[in-house]
């Protein structure tokens, strides 16, 4: 399995009165793949992986592997408590996922060790290739990742959610030893902002939450950020990606909730988020709005 372009993480959509809206996902997930999407990963942080049942879960996963029809792979995914991270591995694997992203143990926080076990146990029970979150309660050594990386086969990936370049740094350097085919990516929120320090450490995959509602925007960036254009990266920087940072910044669990808003205003009736979130209100929304306007302005120009 190899990743390339622009990560797609589709948000997931609920009916008015709460229940999972599949067509709709199929549709968000058909319009990514077909918009140039190099990966789908269903049922993460921004599909609300936290606030899905496991038969919910399951759906999501299953939609998303027949919406992509095999153009591109799809990821789940797998955290929290050990039990469920278990069975949620095993479903990605039985509707037909090409991988797993384990996410966190949430609330709990362990030693290196404890997460080498974690990622071990979770990585057994789906028999998937795996891309470990460091993010929030999972925070890695490089003996670690390098332990997993030489160890665990189907461990064959390393997303970033913390942004200490120092620890990461080491992180790539140790693994890299041993494993030069291993795969980094950056996974902060708004991972665009950080595109251009990513790739000074050499990491040039990254996931974009807001290709999922302006495929336009993230598209022409990741062209500007690979071709070289450092006046389109630069103009998209000031002009989209840093306000919609800091209108992202106002609110906890905006991260989440503003994507979806942004995939209702481009006209994908996806529903509201689930509790604890909370969506945006008229205010939020006509910043988004506008900002929306701004950065396809700007990629079109």
């Amino acid at each position: 399995m190899r990743l390339d372009g622009v990560l797609f993480f589709p948000v997931t959509p609920f009916c008015p009165d709460g229940a999972l809206a599949e067509p709709i996902l199929a549709c968000h997930v058909a319009q990514g793949v077909a918009a140039g999407a190099g990966g789908v990963f269903a049922a993460c942080g921004t599909g609300e992986f936290n606030a899905l049942d496991l038969e919910e879960y399951t759906r999501v996963v299953s939609t998303a592997v027949d919406a992509t029809a095999g153009r591109v792979p799809v990821l789940a995914g797998a955290g929290g408590p050990l039990p469920t991270a278990r069975a949620l591995a095993r479903a990605a694997a039985s509707e037909g996922a090409d991988g797993l992203l384990v996410m966190p143990p949430y609330l709990v926080t362990g030693p290196a060790s404890g997460l080498v076990r974690y990622v071990r146990e979770v990585a057994a029970a789906g028999d998937l290739p795996v891309i470990i979150y460091q993010r929030g309660t999972a925070r890695f050594t490089p003996a670690a990742v390098a332990e997993l990386a030489a160890d665990v086969p189907n461990v064959v990936g390393f997303k970033d959610g913390l942004g200490d370049f120092d620890l990461l740094q080491r992180i790539i350097l140790t693994v890299r030893r041993t494993n030069p085919e291993f795969t980094f990516f950056n996974g902060l929120p708004t991972a665009e902002l950080t595109v251009p320090a990513y790739r000074g450490v050499g990491v040039l995959l990254y996931s974009s939450a807001v290709f999922a509602f302006a495929p336009e925007i993230a598209l022409a960036f990741h062209k500007a950020v690979t071709a070289g254009d450092e006046v389109m990266v630069q103009r998209l920087l000031t002009g989209f990606y840093l306000p919609l940072v800091e209108l992202r910044d106002l609110v906890p669990g905006y991260a989440v909730s503003l994507v979806k808003a942004g995939v209702r205003v481009r006209g994908l009736e996806v529903g509201g988020v689930r509790a604890p979130l909370c969506d945006p209100g008229e205010e939020h929304v006509r910043v988004l709005e506008r900002l929306i306007g701004v950065g396809l302005e700007i990629a079109n120009g």
